[in-house]
């Protein structure tokens, strides 16, 4: 089943009218009805009632996504939902390593604690936690130094306002935030296929292959790095797709 993304927008957010000088345009675009006066939508195209939403010259008009434009812009903000959830989830990590660093020993007397009491239990299953990978990693960062640790927050710190950027410009489409999503992303992708080749898990492939994915679509769809003709392309694709556009060179043809 096919999408209408103009459709399923304008359900959502409401129809854009506007009325342009260009007596052959605007006749393409109102109408008369019983009820009054109708004005074609520049998403979807349907006819709404009531009037503009603005006036004036056709290139002055409000560039309205549509089509294939719409439907990227969707993609670009679940990227861009899927970005802030994990800068908040890295923000909380570095919050946790900050005060794990603050009280390090109460910390390693409390997991050893817990350590003595759940050995039994896991040698009941034959599961030696003295042998533990995750055991092991954990019992390891008790010997960082205070210093190490605040670094980790810092950096971890600093990743996620990456992070959280990237989802800010991503929702509002801006070209910059494309730019440092393919970049930021493509700079990591080395060390999670390194941490594949140590430890492999599905949450690992389905970040690398989302990661991947992610870099390609923005590359690829938003002409960057001059990639199928650059931003000059991708600004004419963007104004083909203008529901003006297509009526003005209808008049013409007409």
């Amino acid at each position: 089943m096919k999408i209408d993304w103009d459709r399923r927008t304008c359900a959502r957010k409401g129809h854009v009218t506007y009325a342009p000088d260009d007596p052959r345009l605007r006749v393409r675009l109102h109408a008369q009805t019983a009820l009054g006066e109708v004005w074609r939508c520049l998403r979807c195209g349907d006819f709404a009632l009531g009037a503009p939403h603005g006036s004036g010259p056709a290139a002055e008009a409000p560039l309205v996504p549509r089509g294939k434009v719409l439907r990227d812009l969707f993609v670009l903000r679940f990227l861009a939902i899927e970005r802030a959830l994990r800068g908040v989830f890295i923000v909380l990590v570095a919050a946790a390593v900050w005060k794990f660093s603050n009280s390090q020993d109460a910390v390693r007397r409390l997991f050893d604690e817990y350590l003595d009491v759940l050995r039994p239990v896991f040698r009941h299953f034959h599961y030696d936690l003295d042998h533990s990978p995750v055991v092991g990693t954990i019992q390891k960062t008790f010997g960082y130094k205070h210093s190490t640790l605040l670094l980790v927050a810092g950096l971890l710190l600093a990743y996620a306002v990456i992070e959280i950027v990237e989802a800010v410009g991503l929702w509002y489409a801006k070209r910059w935030a494309e730019y440092l999503t393919v970049v930021a992303t493509a700079a990591f992708l080395p060390l999670e296929i390194y941490e594949l080749t140590e430890h492999i898990s599905w949450l690992k492939i389905a970040t690398l292959v989302l990661n991947v994915l992610a870099v390609l679509y923005i590359a690829l769809t938003k002409r960057l790095f001059g990639l199928r003709g650059g931003h000059r392309a991708f600004e004419a694709e963007r104004r083909s797709a203008s529901f003006l556009e297509v009526e003005e060179s209808a008049g013409v043809l007409v």
